[in-house]
């Protein structure tokens, strides 16, 4: 078992809980908020403004609510917040009392969501099953995206990231994977903003540019990771697995890289998947990166996503160099 696994669940009710229970099936995944993360000041002033705003919005219906995980589920609380909001009539009872009724009747508000936030089932953070289980990031992601939609000049509080791990049942036995996951947008990144607006233009409005800034970028990296003898000719498939990237970053940043804290040779895309998180943390933890980056999109060879993070380095670096 992963170690990695067991240091992350340091609550023991949470731990009990995964044990006893088939929480997890084979072949599944279930992604969770670390109980380090949990009772983070950012997290909890977000989960108060949404239990005051759905108060506050339910205030006539005579609803109040304690608890996202343990007065969300049912649907019933969710079926009053769409039909206040949206003026949407949901055909199914709004009090279910068995799971088979409550998963019914989740499956209804869940199609309407989508349908009405105009969204695609890849989009999607939460589903039946995990607001039926009480999943806190699933429900927040939720809330958050209704709000958003329905009330756009409603002050979330901003920047409210939580650390989480991934968790997936193997023919091996569990594997884990950690990342940093934003709930709310990060409003302060206007810097970042204004790099991500420019790469987007690069790739819509000047296509005949790209193949240079490319060029640029791999001439930069191979400089530094020649030293370690390797040889870099492609963004889209040599980044991917996060060696590279972590080797550039310890050349660059002085960091020694202990090799039992990635994999050299990464055999699964859980593997890539810790190499890439861990660079981002370390290009985070320098200062490096200060705009959310999906990891995902580095292992599946995201060629727009992998240029913003070694501009990142390029962007210092150059200046030095020069």
């Amino acid at each position: 078992m992963d170690p990695d696994f067991l240091n992350a669940f340091t609550q023991p009710s949470t731990l009990d809980r995964f044990l006893t229970e088939d929480v997890i099936a084979k072949g599944e995944k279930r992604k969770l908020i670390k109980p380090t993360s949990r009772n983070s000041p950012k997290l909890e002033e977000l989960k108060l403004f949404l239990i005051e705003w759905i108060n506050r919005t339910l205030k006539e219906e005579h609803i109040v609510v304690k608890s996202l995980e343990e007065d969300l589920y049912d649907g019933l609380v969710l079926h009053h917040l769409l039909e206040n909001l949206g003026s949407l009539k949901l055909d199914v009872d709004k009090i279910a009392l068995t799971e088979k009724k409550q998963r019914q009747k989740l499956s209804v508000i869940m199609e309407a969501v989508t349908k009405c936030l105009q969204l695609e089932e890849s989009q999607l953070k939460w589903s039946v099953e995990s607001i039926l289980a009480k999943d806190l990031l699933s429900t927040l992601h939720l809330l958050v995206a209704i709000a958003k939609h329905f009330k756009p000049n409603l002050a979330l509080p901003p920047n409210v990231q939580v650390e989480t791990i991934t968790i997936e049942t193997t023919s091996t036995g569990l594997k884990t994977s950690n990342a940093v996951e934003y709930i709310t947008e990060n409003k302060e990144n206007v810097e970042a903003q204004s790099k991500d607006d420019a790469f987007d233009e690069l790739f819509s409005c000047a296509p005949d540019k790209l193949d240079a800034v490319k060029k640029a970028l791999l001439q930069f990296v191979d400089k530094h990771v020649g030293k370690l003898g390797l040889n870099v000719r492609d963004i889209e498939s040599q980044f991917s697995d996060g060696v590279i990237l972590l080797l550039l970053t310890g050349q660059l940043e002085g960091y020694f890289l202990n090799l039992r804290s990635f994999f050299l040779t990464p055999a699964s895309t859980t593997e890539m998947l810790h190499n890439v998180n861990l660079a981002l943390d370390l290009l985070a933890e320098g200062g490096l990166l200060n705009f959310p980056v999906n990891s995902e999109d580095i292992v599946n060879g995201d060629t727009k996503a992998i240029m913003r993070v070694l501009y990142c380095l390029y962007s210092k670096y150059r200046t030095k160099e020069a």
